[in-house]
């Protein structure tokens, strides 16, 4: 799962692609080549997406998708929009060569802090395992751990 990065002189890299809720919990994360596009992986990512209660738990067939999907400039094409409108989600991508980034990083940050939460475990920053087993279980394990001390934080606000 590497391939020749773009920006970095051609060294062997991996990316990740973070699927998360609006407080930057990740949902599902996948592994790439450097040299992969975001694009590609766009579809596949969402597909992963598990079913989404209804709104505050009230009965009814649960939902099987946001409500509405932030992207970057890196997502602006018509295969992406053409999949969000077919799957009835909300399309909120920048467009390239027309919106600047301050109107999306207002909810990019979020997004950008889940990343930055990943790369805080080291093996996963430096990348020190080339194999295609360990790091998709590190990543998962990663998640787990970022979800679970996340409700701890959560638990511990409300006995207060």
């Amino acid at each position: 799962m590497t391939g020749r990065s773009p920006t970095d002189r051609g060294k062997a890299g991996s990316k990740y692609h973070v699927l998360c809720d609006a407080n930057g919990l990740p949902l599902h994360i996948m592994l790439s080549a450097a040299n992969t596009h975001d694009s590609m992986l766009f579809e596949p990512l969402l597909d992963t997406n598990p079913t989404v209660r209804g709104h505050h738990g009230r009965a009814g067939r649960p939902r099987c998708r946001p409500d509405k999907l932030h992207a970057d400039k890196g997502y602006d094409y018509r295969r992406c929009r053409r999949y969000l409108t077919r799957r009835g989600i909300k399309v909120r991508i920048a467009r390239r060569g027309i919106e600047g980034k301050s109107r999306l990083g207002r909810v990019r940050w979020v997004v950008e802090r889940t990343i930055s939460w990943l790369l805080r475990f080291k093996r996963l920053g430096l990348r020190y395992d080339r194999t295609e087993r360990t790091t998709p279980a590190l990543l998962t394990l990663a998640c787990t751990v970022i979800n679970v001390r996340r409700l701890i934080k959560i638990e511990l606000c409300d006995q207060v």
